[in-house]
């Protein structure tokens, strides 16, 4: 029997887990899911306290400080949780002879490549949400032997606040919409991710920092138009908009699309295109 920890269950990934394990073997793994109610990750004590009374062998750590705009003014806030939790976390599953898988972004790149980025290309963050989710990255790789880092991007659920449902919205409410067209990336449905991670769990956890995005390349214009047409709202314009245009406080990378060739070799997984997974959790919703 395999004890694994979820945290941040909550949030989008951490839902669709929960979600995807209703129907997992239970005879093989007892799953844990917590949030800061169930237990403040930020809290040393309590973190090492919880990993040891519930013999947990795996953590998956979901939980993470994600405003990317509102952490340009709350450095603090987010380094405890982007950074110094996952330390906790690592450092806990460490003493137990425990893994661990952590979630980061694609936010650690400063989006100036041209060609999908790999997991050894230089790291380079443009905003405090990019810089202390790589320093959580670190913190990770350092504290726990048996760690494994998964970058994701653009993420998306049938649970919680995100640009799918956003879209959506806004799509019926108004009769033109201005969408950027110039930041190119992968949207990931949260649900592809879940099943990847749980895949991996049950093949075994190999250390390292990997990839993870559905297929394919787009733009948040061409993501909203593919929302609208899916879901069949024909009366709004979408116009695409220059990134100056839509001034945001935290800056994004102009391109942070991720090569995904390190993790489907390892774990023979084999990862949706991104506008099937959209209408899949189009069609859920």
């Amino acid at each position: 029997m395999q004890t694994i920890l979820v945290t941040g269950c909550n949030g989008q990934l951490g839902s669709e887990l929960r979600f995807l394990t209703e129907d997992f073997d239970e005879e093989d793994y007892r799953f844990i899911f917590t949030d800061v109610e169930e237990l403040d990750i930020t809290d040393r004590q309590a973190v090492t306290n919880f990993v040891e009374e519930h013999q947990v062998n795996i953590l998956i750590n979901c939980a993470a400080y994600t405003a990317v705009d509102r952490a340009e003014e709350n450095f603090e806030k987010a380094d405890l949780l982007n950074r110094v939790a996952p330390g906790y976390l690592a450092e806990a599953m460490d003493a137990v002879g425990g893994t661990m898988i952590h979630i980061s972004t694609d936010y650690v790149f400063d989006g100036s490549a041209h060609v999908p980025y790999k997991e050894d290309a230089p790291t380079k963050p443009i905003g405090v949400y990019g810089r202390t989710k790589l320093a959580g990255e670190e913190e990770v790789i350092l504290g726990c032997t048996g760690s494994m880092v998964i970058r994701t991007a653009w993420l998306y659920s049938t649970f919680g606040n995100n640009f799918v449902k956003t879209m959506l919205r806004l799509g019926k409410e108004k009769e033109q919409l201005g969408v950027i067209f110039d930041q190119i990336g992968t949207p990931t449905n949260a649900r592809d991710l879940a099943r990847a991670i749980l895949h991996i769990v049950q093949q075994g956890i190999k250390p390292g920092v990997y990839h993870y995005t559905n297929e394919g390349v787009c733009s948040w214009y061409d993501f909203t138009r593919a929302i609208h047409r899916i879901a069949g709202i024909d009366h709004c314009h979408v116009k695409p908009l220059h990134s100056e245009e839509y001034p945001t406080p935290a800056p994004r990378p102009h391109y942070s699309v991720l090569d995904k060739t390190k993790i489907k070799e390892a774990f023979d997984i084999e990862i949706p295109w991104w506008e099937d997974s959209l209408k899949e959790c189009l069609d859920d919703m």
